[in-house]
């Protein structure tokens, strides 16, 4: 199979930083999208960690067009059922088992695997996946160890998360292996539940910059 990279693609390279986001507040996700996507953030993905999860991303879905709205931490098939009929247009996952893999392959939503050794991310070659996430990246090695993988592992890119941040996403960005970052200090939690969107939108206009 193939990853459906131009799916993929246009979404990981049209922004340096995706937004991973904990949604606790259906009515908080709609104005958090539009102020991720006025900063350049357009692109998002709001995590299957909390209750409300799957009804922040059907109300971004259908509520805020300028956002391009993606679901994290899927673990399995039905959740990346669940997740497409929502309205997700970009999977994530922390790793790959064979059932999400088949799922992937009976979706039009593109998935984002996750993977750390060599063998995890060979595998996934195998399948087809040159798109992949880096989880969690800075436990794992950090941008140390992912520069070490662009040469024998060449072909490959990455969208690191985990331990990202303002202070170390320059850092990741600049490998040859890294097409965008993956990070959730441009909405934290205490201005999502303030609503103070102005300020999420400054954070995103600066990560946004990360870009130049």
């Amino acid at each position: 199979m193939t990853q459906k990279t131009d799916l993929l693609l246009p979404v990981l390279k049209g922004q340096p930083v995706i937004p991973v986001i904990l949604v606790h507040d259906v009515a908080h996700a709609m104005p958090l999208a539009r102020a991720l996507a006025k900063g350049g953030l357009p692109a998002i993905e709001i995590t299957l960690r909390t209750p409300a999860a799957l009804d922040a991303i059907r109300a971004v879905a259908a509520e805020v067009p300028e956002a391009i709205v993606g679901a994290g931490t899927i673990l399995n098939a039905r959740q990346y059922e669940e997740a497409s009929a929502a309205g997700s247009r970009f999977i994530v996952s922390p790793g790959a088992t064979p059932q999400l893999i088949e799922a992937a392959r009976d979706s039009n939503v593109p998935l984002l695997p996750g993977a750390i050794t060599p063998g995890e991310i060979m595998a996934l070659r195998e399948e087809g996946y040159t798109m992949l996430k880096f989880f969690p990246a800075e436990q794992a090695g950090g941008a140390t160890f992912l520069k070490s993988l662009a040469s024998p592992l060449a072909g490959t890119m990455f969208c690191p998360t985990g331990g990202v941040s303002a202070a170390n996403a320059r850092t990741y960005l600049s490998l040859p292996n890294v097409v965008c970052v993956g990070g959730s200090w441009v909405a934290p939690e205490e201005h999502v539940k303030a609503g103070n969107w102005d300020e999420i939108t400054r954070l995103a206009a600066d990560a946004a910059k990360l870009a130049g």
